[in-house]
Formats: C-alpha cells, sequence, structure tokens
C-alpha cells in the first residue's frame, strides 16, 4: 500500500509539471507570434461622441448696428480777440484754461486812455459840425429873405418902366424917363439874380454842413465803439480755453487771447463708407434724421462707458477731394461728461430686417457653413446665407432651419457624420430685434462645469492685469454674469 501511494504521487506530480511546461510553451508561442506582427483577436470598438454646445435657429425680426468712430466738436465757439491794441489792465480772476464763466462777465480789458481821447475828440467835432450846420441854416434863412426883398424891388422897377412906356405912348413922357425907367429894371432883374445865386451857395453850404455833421456822428459811434472793445465779455455761459492774455502783457488788434466754448452745445461728426450709408438710407425711405443712433465714450479698462442717445442726424451735402464715403454729424442728447475732441464710438440703428436670426459668430463658418444636429444627434452640414456680422454674433438668412439645433462653437474636430452629445444649450444671442449694445449687457446664467472653466481661463491668463483679473472673478463667483463678459473670456481661450 505504501509502494501505491508512492507510485500515484509520483505520477501526480509528473502531470501537474508537464502542464506547466505545456502552459509556459503556449506563452512563449503567443508572445512569439505578437511580436512577428500577428492580427490580434477582434475586440468591440464604440463609437467616439464628442461633446458640444447647441443654439436653436430662430428667424425673426433684427435690428442690424453700424459701428463707427467719431469726434465731438463744439458748435458754440467765440474767438475772444483783441479788437484795439494796448496793455491789458484787467482780466477776469481767475482767467485760466477750465475757468467757467457766465453771459455778461468782464474777461479783459485794453487800456481806454486812448479810446476815452478819440471818444473826446469825436465829440468835440460833433458839436463844431452841428454849430456850422445852425450858421449854414441861418444863412440860407436870410439868403431867402433878400431874394425876396429883390424881387420885390425888381416888381417895383417893373412898375415904373410900365408906367413910363404908357406916358410915352399918350405922347407925355419922355424917351430918356423911359430909358432911365428900363435900366433900373434891368438891374432890379440881375439883382434878383444875384440873390438867387447867393441862395443856392447858402443852401449848398447847409448841404454841406449836414454831411459833415452826419460824419461826425459816424465818428462818435465809432469811437464809442473802439471804447466798447477795449473790454471783451462773455456773449454765453461757457468755459475758458486756450487762455494766452496775461495782465500788463501788450496785444494788438486782432491778437487771441482766448476761446469761450460751450460744453452744453455739442455735436459728432464721423465717417461712413458709401455701402453703409446706402444701407442706412435705401431701404425704408425715412428721413436721415430720424434714425436712432448712441454715442458711447470709453472710460478705462474696467468697461465703464459714457453714453447718451444722438439727435439730428445730418449729412455732408459734398464729399471733400480726396476722401470717400460719406460725412455726418448729430447732437448729443446729454452732453454732461463729453468734451470737445473726445474720440467716441457711435452705434446707428439700421431698418430692420425680417426673417433673419441671430446666432454666435462661432456657429458660422466664413463661408456660411453650419453643423446640424439632426436625427440620433449627428451632424450634417448645411450653409446660411450671412446678411451682417454684429462683433460676436452674425445675422443670417436659414431657409428650411427654422428650428433647427446647431453646433454653437466649429472646430476641427467636427464634421458631418460625427455623433455628439449636448451638454448645453447656449445662451441665444439676445433678442433679434434688440441692439448690440443692449445684447452684451445682457445677464445669462451659467452651468457649474461653464462657470468653473471660465474661472480657471481667467485664472489662467497671464496677461491680465491683477485689477481686470478681481473684476472679472467676482462676476463669475455671482449669479448671472453679463453676456459680454463670456464671449470675450470664450473667444481669448479659444472656444
Amino acid at each position: 500500500m505504501h509502494f501505491l501511494r508512492s507510485a500515484l504521487v509520483g505520477v501526480l506530480l509528473a502531470a501537474l509539471s508537464f502542464g506547466a511546461l505545456g502552459w509556459a510553451g503556449m506563452a512563449v508561442w503567443s508572445a512569439l507570434s505578437t511580436a512577428m506582427g500577428d492580427a490580434p483577436p477582434d475586440r468591440a470598438r464604440r463609437e467616439v461622441v464628442l461633446a458640444v454646445r447647441a443654439v436653436t435657429v430662430t428667424p425673426g425680426r433684427a435690428v442690424p448696428v453700424i459701428d463707427a468712430f467719431g469726434t465731438l466738436r463744439s458748435t458754440r465757439t467765440l474767438d475772444l480777440r483783441a479788437a484795439s491794441g494796448g496793455q491789458v489792465v484787467a482780466l477776469a480772476d481767475p482767467f485760466r484754461d477750465g475757468v467757467r464763466v457766465a453771459r455778461g462777465d468782464l474777461l479783459v480789458s485794453v487800456d481806454p486812455a486812448e479810446a476815452k481821447a478819440a471818444l473826446a475828440t469825436a465829440r468835440a467835432d460833433l458839436s463844431e459840425a452841428e454849430a456850422t450846420l445852425r450858421d449854414a441854416e441861418r444863412g440860407v434863412t436870410l439868403a431867402r429873405d433878400d431874394l425876396t426883398v429883390t424881387q420885390e424891388q425888381a416888381d417895383l422897377r417893373a412898375q415904373a418902366l410900365s408906367r413910363q412906356n404908357d406916358l410915352a405912348a399918350r405922347g407925355v413922357g419922355s424917351a430918356s424917363a423911359v430909358e432911365t425907367a428900363a435900366l433900373a429894371a434891368a438891374q432890379a432883374r440881375q439883382a434878383v439874380v444875384g440873390r438867387r445865386q447867393a441862395l443856392a451857395e447858402a443852401e449848398a453850404r447847409l448841404d454841406q454842413s449836414r454831411t459833415a455833421r452826419d460824419r461826425a456822428e459816424i465818428a462818435l459811434g465809432e469811437a464809442r465803439r473802439l471804447l466798447e472793445d477795449t473790454s471783451l465779455t462773455a456773449q454765453f455761459d461757457g468755459v475758458l480755453s486756450d487762455v494766452a492774455a496775461v495782465r500788463g502783457g501788450r496785444v494788438a488788434p486782432g491778437d487771441l487771447l482766448a476761446r469761450l466754448v460751450d460744453p452744453a452745445a455739442l455735436e459728432v461728426a464721423f465717417r461712413l463708407s458709401t455701402a453703409q450709408f446706402a444701407r442706412l438710407t435705401a431701404r425704408d425711405g425715412a428721413p436721415l434724421a430720424d434714425r436712432a443712433l448712441t454715442v458711447r465714450l470709453d472710460l478705462g479698462s474696467d468697461g465703464d462707458v459714457l453714453e447718451t442717445p444722438g439727435t439730428g442726424l445730418r449729412e455732408s451735402p459734398v464729399v471733400g477731394e480726396g476722401e470717400s464715403g460719406r460725412a455726418l454729424f448729430a447732437g448729443l442728447e446729454r452732453p454732461a461728461g463729453f468734451r470737445p475732441g473726445d474720440i467716441v464710438t457711435v452705434r446707428i440703428a439700421e431698418p430692420p430686417l425680417s426673417g433673419v436670426a441671430r446666432l454666435p459668430a462661432s456657429a458660422v463658418g466664413s463661408d456660411g457653413r453650419v453643423l446640424v444636429i439632426g436625427p440620433e444627434e449627428r451632424l450634417r452640414e448645411a450653409w446660411v446665407q450671412i446678411v451682417r456680422r454684429q462683433d460676436n454674433t452674425v445675422l443670417v438668412r436659414a431657409p428650411g432651419l427654422e428650428g433647427a439645433r446647431i453646433v454653437a462653437d466649429l472646430g476641427p474636430a467636427l464634421g458631418a457624420g460625427l455623433k455628439v452629445r449636448i451638454i448645453e444649450e447656449a445662451a441665444s444671442p439676445a433678442s433679434a430685434s434688440a441692439p448690440v449694445s443692449a445684447q452684451q449687457d445682457a445677464l445669462i446664467d451659467l452651468t457649474p462645469a461653464r462657470r468653473a472653466a471660465l474661472i480657471a481661463a481667467v485664472q489662467a491668463d497671464a496677461s491680465l492685469p491683477a485689477q481686470d483679473r478681481d473684476r472679472m472673478l467676482a462676476l463669475l463667483e455671482g449669479g448671472a454674469v453679463p453676456l459680454g463678459i463670456v464671449q470675450r473670456i470664450e473667444q481669448s481661450r479659444g472656444g
């Protein structure tokens, strides 16, 4: 029995040894087969599914906006120039750039001594001219009286001649008496002519005296004006600029002493291309002055802006030599905070468009290609007509795609036929009829994943100033976030 048990144990150990050697041989053979390039056994493969954001195509009524850069200028500016030369003896206190003055305030006074002397001389000349005029008037009166008396004497001489002629005709008179009477009558008539000539000369002197009096009055008025011009007063409420006058300095006629600017009378001047101007005016025929526009001034890197509606839009009637497009001008409804010379952004609402959809710019290719999420969430290509590009959005006409969902962010890894998984519906670019400025200021809610991705992108951006980074993080860590901030961060990180 002991021998039999030992034999069985030996057989078992031999079988285990041969089994181990066989398993080792199979492992070596499998390794050699793999190394020699034999095909591995087939395994079940799974399709790659990409995660995307989607946006719905919703056609509607949109208001495109034209952006242009313009310059502010004052429509009420007065150059304060010296009308007469002399020494500056008085200035407004203070008389410096940026000082606000009221209408009627005395600004600059030049030494009036010469002007006062000229005024006194003009008054004396006027008094002399008036005295000469009165003397000429009396001379005319005397000349008329002398003519009247001389005419009466001539009439008497004529009567005497007529009586002598009557006596001579009856034979009782003498020829010498008739001749004497005729000679006296002729002399009387000659005297009348002389008195008439004297009257004419007196009347001429009267006219000359009146002319001299008028000239003296004109000279007096000129002297008064020159005296008034030695003092410059504010013609309207405004602010001083380009101040150049100093107390005690001498100025010449025409020298620029300062400028008076009305900061409340501002307008913006800007230029549009011919195509933009045509879009602005050719569609609905509405007057140019009725177009809504907004003037915005960027106040710094923190995103603060100063904004006011524009009024009275108008265009230049000519195109300057060497220029192109159209020059336009508009007033400011609330000019507070703006100053002449500011570079501003002008946003003008175009006539509304119907049947267009507003999509994110990242959803549409340069050729109008979009990726539509079809049945079973597979992608297919489609093309839309790009109507306008508006900042981070695009206005398109998409016939046949009404209500379809498209990929919000195109990328090289996406193409037709791929299966995708929608991780979230991208925020629709606000209302299609809202201006772009209102869309970018709209607040949107973020999913936790998207919020975390945006925070990580801001923290990783080393080019951001610390102040801007803290401000963005504070906005992202709060509740709703401005759409413009989200779009800017996503664009900077490429997605």
